[in-house]
Order: structure tokens, then C-alpha cells, then sequence
């Protein structure tokens, strides 16, 4: 798979928060050529990224993520500095469920080096990132296999969760709202991460700013179930609206 480069990164972020975009907005933010412009489009729809639509393209669908392969590319300084910031707020030998996403395999990477943790999850690569360290168990929820997203949903797996009570859950995210709070594509996952808020002791959502205004169809919690929130950059409008909500945040910009 071919990498996106910078710009096509940051089409690919912006036209999830929006319902469309032109090419001609495009060409203004890039200061290129539309010839330019067009070749990323390209290449963005042939990987089945964007949809085209007349003068320009529109998020695929708000049903549907992007492929895990896609979104574990983006954004990657941001996600590698929420994860530090993470694992960092989190002691040794504690208990934790880590959820769904590319944000959350970041923060079990960040977590490699603490000794003597409980790690439950679905996430299959969250499970295979801690498989080299003998020192910290691991525990695998059974569930339906999301083949495109590497991990495991359905009754079962929310079955498996409301066996424990966690220290700390980790939760990424589809997109966020300011008036519905979190929102997830699939409906199973939204549920996971409802079941991850009230079995936990404390709930961190870890998410960078582009899951702002994402068109995410599956609500999950409101602002208010979430103890803190590790993001990179956020509006001192949106800042002010989570303090309401008695958000704890933590910015790494």
C-alpha cells in the first residue's frame, strides 16, 4: 500500500468533517495547481478513500471507517504524543481495558514499559503489541471478528466486559460532536465503548483534533461520562464546553 503524502493526509482528515468539498476550497488551502488537486483525488478514490462527486469529492460514507491501514498512518505525531501523555497518567499494575482504534494502539506501545499491568481488550493489535512482554497479562475478549478493523464486537464481547470492573478504560473514537459527544461508525462498536464508560473507574477518551465534526452516525456517550481527555489541539470554545461537562483535559500541543 502506497502512503498518502502530506497533502493528501490533510484532504483526507478535512473531508470527514465536512459534507463536501470543492476543489476549487482545495486549491485555495494548498496553493496548487487544480491539476494537482485532481491527481490526489485520484489517488484517494482508487484506494476507495473519498467519493467523487460533481467538482469535487464527499466523505464515503458515515456508516463506515476508514480502513485500519489508512487511519494508522494519520496523524501519527499527534497519536505518539497523546500516547506518551497516556501511559504516563497510568501506574504500574493497574487494570485496564483498552478499546477500539489507532489512537489506542499508540497508547499500548507507550505502555510497553510498565511493569505488571492487566491488559483486557478486543482490539487484536492492542493484544499483539503486548505479546513481547511477558511481565504484563493479557486477556482477550471473544466476540465477532471485524475482519477491515482488526478487532472483536457483538453480545459476546459486551458479555466479557461486564464481568470486570476496570482501573482505567481507553477510548478512541469515530468523530465527536458538539452537542451528541462521542460518536463511533458501527453501532456494535458504539455499544463496546458504553459498556468500556461504566466498567471503568476511570475513562480516558484519547482522540486528536480532526475527530471534530467527523460524520460518525453512532452515538456512543455523552461529554460527561469521560473522566479525561487526552486530544492535541482544541478551540477555547470546545475547551469551555467539556470544563462544563467536568472534563479533565490534557493537550499535548
Amino acid at each position: 500500500m502506497l502512503s498518502l503524502n502530506e497533502r493528501q493526509s490533510q484532504i483526507l482528515n478535512w473531508v470527514q468533517q465536512v459534507d463536501n468539498l470543492q476543489v476549487e476550497e482545495m486549491v485555495a488551502r494548498f496553493d496548487v495547481s487544480s491539476q494537482t488537486i485532481r491527481k490526489d483525488i485520484n489517488q484517494l478514490a482508487e484506494r476507495s478513500l473519498v467519493r467523487r462527486i460533481h467538482g469535487g469529492i464527499a466523505p464515503v460514507s458515515s456508516m463506515e471507517n476508514l480502513p485500519f491501514e489508512h487511519r494508522h498512518n494519520l496523524n501519527i505525531a499527534a497519536k505518539l504524543a497523546i500516547a506518551e501523555r497516556v501511559a504516563k497518567a497510568i501506574p504500574d499494575g493497574a487494570s485496564l481495558f483498552l478499546g477500539v482504534g489507532t489512537t489506542v494502539e499508540y497508547v499500548s506501545r507507550a505502555l510497553l514499559n510498565h511493569n505488571a499491568l492487566q491488559v483486557f481488550t478486543n482490539n487484536l493489535t492492542v493484544a499483539s503489541i503486548f505479546g513481547v512482554r511477558p511481565n504484563i497479562q493479557v486477556r482477550v475478549l471473544s466476540g465477532k471478528l471485524r475482519h477491515k478493523h482488526h478487532d472483536l464486537v457483538g453480545e459476546e464481547t459486551i458479555a466479557g466486559l461486564r464481568q470486570y470492573y476496570f482501573d482505567y478504560g481507553i477510548l478512541g473514537c469515530g468523530g465527536l460532536d458538539d452537542v451528541q459527544g462521542i460518536l463511533d461508525f458501527d453501532p456494535e462498536e458504539a455499544a463496546i465503548g458504553r459498556t468500556l464508560i461504566e466498567q471503568s473507574r476511570h475513562t480516558f477518551l484519547v482522540a486528536d483534533q480532526h475527530k471534530w465534526n467527523r460524520k460518525a452516525m453512532a452515538r456512543v456517550e455523552s461529554f460527561d461520562r469521560i473522566d479525561c481527555f487526552f486530544s492535541d489541539e482544541m478551540t477555547a470554545p470546545r475547551q469551555q464546553l467539556l470544563q462544563r461537562f467536568g472534563v479533565k483535559l490534557e493537550l499535548v500541543n
